[in-house]
């Protein structure tokens, strides 16, 4: 309070007996509340959200101010209504840190003013007052809180509980329709597999059999394609019925797609499960009308049949699906059985593939080489180089154990560009050895061929290893010759520029004809073992005469059109002899040299002989 207020004689309340208590001063009106409560609002407005209007915030204020001055005046002093009046401004909504800061302020600042009441104790009765609002705003706040929470706690169990009962009415409401396919009504993957497993794993089960027929309706892409999927759909609940139909004592689900498999239990062997399969392929051959089209569709399907004690059904499902791309791989509208063997083969094959790039990584590869020798002086023209891998537990694998399968899995490409690499950088030292050193010839497959990079890469290991590119010979296959593209054959044209030789190897096992060969880049032939090896019979031997007839004509009609011939497969002195005779330019096979390492070969070269190569 100022220290220089002017001080009058109070006029004592009928309470002010002690000595103790706040009186107005004499002379005065006896208070203002509704100025402090219209302060106090004025201070408290915007503080928090009041769902009240100004006049009824006022109105509050100003019941809550008399109490306050109750309590300033009361003998002995009350601390309850101060506590009180907290505990309103909280059930007001005036709730937040700055409206109770707001509220201190202005009853230290105006409320004593304001009422006009005066006494030597006022201090202390004021910070007193303060002191319990404060706590009854904090008491109350904190059960407000304390009851928010536990309504919203009350209110997230009952949510959950209604949550939960909503779930359980869920999965009872769509557990049939859990199991079930939605299109054909059939028994769908999760039925089966529960199904499957309960034959593989009841109890007294072991000697029981059990088969499993996985059908995959042929070419149903094309019906989606060009009829449009809503007949797709139709079709596929046709096929569906007349399985159940068919097969009504065997389940029968729709695992998705145009995929459907069928249980077959307590089999006697396969052939019961070879019936059933029979029976599905009858059912899906008939004839369907479907939105006025006549489909006649067909079906294949892998049949898996075994005892049950030897099997998961992550097993039987794995063979029966391999088994299924055998059928379709063998034309499709048929059953396979399940073989062992051959699914062991195919395994082995699958890891072997996929052990090539880390083969390449570790080095595991390399080439061997075997010579073109020219038939008039037995010179080493070019040695052909063969790839060798040597594979850390299979031992030396040849080129047909592999190669096939990089062509199948892509593989191909990085495996090829190895080996051309290899090679130019191998031939690269025979011609450090003698001007006239052999070129080296090497595959090209399909893939390379129709690599829009060919020229480039080509190119650049030309650059890189410094070897001539009359010393590269790629050879490509007649069918690959004869199929690709005008690109591919723009690009083997570039190459032939740059003075790179273009040989078809496997000449004569294709559709190729010598009038095509006019306008491609070829060097040479190579002319497939298959003719070389008639000249083997006796000279007077009809079909022996046959094949000569055949070879002179290739060799006549190639050296018409300036390429050279070489025959592939010779393997005695005879067959050299008589190609000889028709003037065939060079030679390769067993007669002339194994596949083995350049060096062995580059020692017969005359062109090198003496050199210590």
């Amino acid at each position: 309070m100022p220290r220089n207020r002017r001080r009058t004689r109070p006029r004592r309340s009928s309470s002010a007996a002690s000595g103790g208590s706040v009186t107005e001063p004499a002379g005065r009106d006896r208070s203002c509340p509704g100025t402090f409560a219209r302060a106090w609002a004025k201070a408290v407005a915007g503080t928090s959200y009041l769902p009240m209007a100004q006049a009824q915030l006022e109105a509050l204020l100003q019941r809550l101010t008399e109490r306050l001055a109750v309590a300033l005046r009361s003998e002995p002093f009350d601390l309850r209504i101060g506590q009180q009046v907290g505990a309103e401004l909280v059930r007001a909504h005036i709730a937040s840190a700055e409206g109770l800061g707001r509220t201190v302020e202005v009853i230290q600042l105006r409320l004593v003013r304001d009422l006009g009441l005066v006494a030597e104790d006022v201090e202390d009765r004021m910070a007193r007052l303060l002191a319990t609002v404060a706590t009854g705003y904090a008491r109350a706040l904190r059960d407000r809180t304390l009851d928010e929470q536990e309504t919203i706690r009350r209110a997230a169990m009952t949510a959950r509980a209604q949550a939960e009962r909503a779930l359980r009415d869920s999965e009872a409401r769509f557990r049939h329709q859990a199991t079930h396919d939605p299109l054909t009504d059939l028994p769908n993957r999760t039925l089966f597999t529960e199904r499957l497993t309960a034959a593989l794993t009841r109890p007294g089960r072991h000697a029981d059999r059990v088969g499993v027929c996985f059908l995959d309706l042929d070419r149903f892409k094309v019906v989606n394609d060009s009829l449009g999927h809503q007949v797709g759909d139709r079709l596929l609940i046709a096929v569906a019925n007349r399985l159940r139909a068919a097969l009504g004592e065997h389940l029968v689900a729709r695992l998705g797609g145009d995929e459907f498999v069928i249980l077959v239990e307590r089999t006697a062997g396969t052939d019961d499960a070879v019936r059933v399969a029979e029976a599905a392929l009858a059912a899906v051959n008939e004839p369907a009308l479907v939105d006025g089209h006549e489909l006649t569709v067909s079906a294949s399907i892998g049949i898996v049949e075994r005892q049950v004690a030897d099997t998961t059904p992550v097993e039987l499902m794995r063979a029966a699906d391999s088994t299924l791309h055998w059928a379709k791989a063998a034309g499709g509208a048929r059953w396979s059985l399940f073989d062992a063997d051959r699914n062991r083969r195919e395994l082995a094959r699958y890891a072997l593939s996929a052990a090539i790039p880390t083969a390449l990584e570790r080095g595991e590869f390399y080439l061997d080489y075997q010579p073109l020798t020219a038939l008039r002086d037995g010179r080493v023209l070019g040695m052909e180089a063969l790839v060798r891998w040597r594979h850390p537990e299979l031992g030396v694998l040849r080129p047909d154990s592999f190669i096939g399968l990089a062509e199948e899995t892509g593989l191909i490409g990085q495996l090829g560009g190895w080996v051309l690499a290899e090679a130019c950088r191998e031939a690269r030292t025979w011609a450090d050895q003698a001007g006239d050193a052999p070129f080296v010839s090497v595959n090209l497959a399909v893939q390379q061929v129709r690599r829009p990079g060919l020229v480039d890469e080509v190119r650049a290991l030309l650059g890189r290893t410094g070897l001539p590119p009359g010393r590269l010979q790629l050879e490509i296959t007649e069918s690959t010759m004869m199929s690709t593209a005008e690109e591919p054959v723009r690009a083997l044209r570039v190459l032939a520029d740059l003075g790179v030789r273009i040989a078809i190897d496997d000449f004569g096992t294709g559709y190729c004809n010598l009038a095509y060969l006019r306008g491609l880049p070829v060097t040479e032939l190579k002319v497939a073992g298959e003719f070389v090896t008639g000249l083997r019979a006796p000279a007077d031997d009809p079909a022996s005469r046959t094949d000569e007839r055949i070879l002179a004509a290739l060799v006549s009609l190639a050296h018409a059109l300036r390429v050279t011939v070489t025959a592939e497969g010779v393997e005695t002195a005879e067959q050299a002899a008589r190609l000889r005779a028709i003037d065939c330019d060079a030679a390769q096979g067993w007669h002339f040299g194994r596949p083995g390492p350049a060096r062995q070969h580059l020692d017969r070269s005359p062109a090198l002989s003496g050199t210590g190569v």
